[in-house]
């Protein structure tokens, strides 16, 4: 069974290795964005609560996304493994993470951390073309992931496995593989 976390800076590729991984793996890549999407489509109770946070620009709250991520991975499809992005992203998330596993008798197998310096990640981010990537904006956003979820890092510390997250993607998702072999 695979259990995976990514976390890595806005940039640093999370849902673009996400899928590759996911595929490669077999395992479902699940994302609190596509989570968030489904939900606000469907009008479900938490979607709609989460489209009022989303259609002020607001951080969705950890209740509903915890919520939102608890329902997601009792699904047939998450039962032999999954790969998170997005979730957590902060330690009060993890903890909720944890208690979830630890309810269905199961841990992560490990957190991948998809290491990219800034000033690459702030080129990919803007080479995107999107009106809200200024350079201003992307690096208050790296600075958001640093002092919120970059606590990650040291509460995963004992299933951390770092990967150079520069590169093709082909090439960072048989450095992420080659990792998980090496750590299994």
């Amino acid at each position: 069974m695979t259990r995976l976390v990514l976390v890595g800076p806005p940039g640093a590729g999370k849902g673009t290795q996400a899928e590759a991984l996911s595929a490669k793996l077999s395992v479902p890549h699940i994302s609190t964005g596509e989570l968030f999407r489904a939900h606000v489509a469907q009008q479900t109770p938490l979607g709609k609560e989460a489209k009022r946070y989303l259609d002020s620009g607001e951080l969705v709250p950890d209740t509903v996304t915890n919520e939102m991520v608890r329902e997601r991975l009792t699904e047939p499809d998450a039962k032999a493994g999954f790969l998170l992005d997005g979730f957590p992203r902060n330690t009060k998330q993890a903890e909720v993470l944890e208690s979830i596993l630890a309810e269905q008798g199961t841990s992560l197998n490990a957190v991948i951390q998809l290491s990219v310096p800034e000033d690459v990640v702030v080129q990919r981010l803007m080479s995107r073309g999107r009106s809200d990537d200024t350079e201003e904006v992307i690096r208050r956003r790296q600075q958001v992931y640093l002092s919120d979820t970059a606590p990650l890092l040291n509460h995963y510390a004992d299933v951390l496995i770092t990967v150079d997250g520069v590169g093709e993607v082909d090439e960072v998702a048989s450095r992420v593989l080659n990792a998980l072999r090496a750590r299994a």
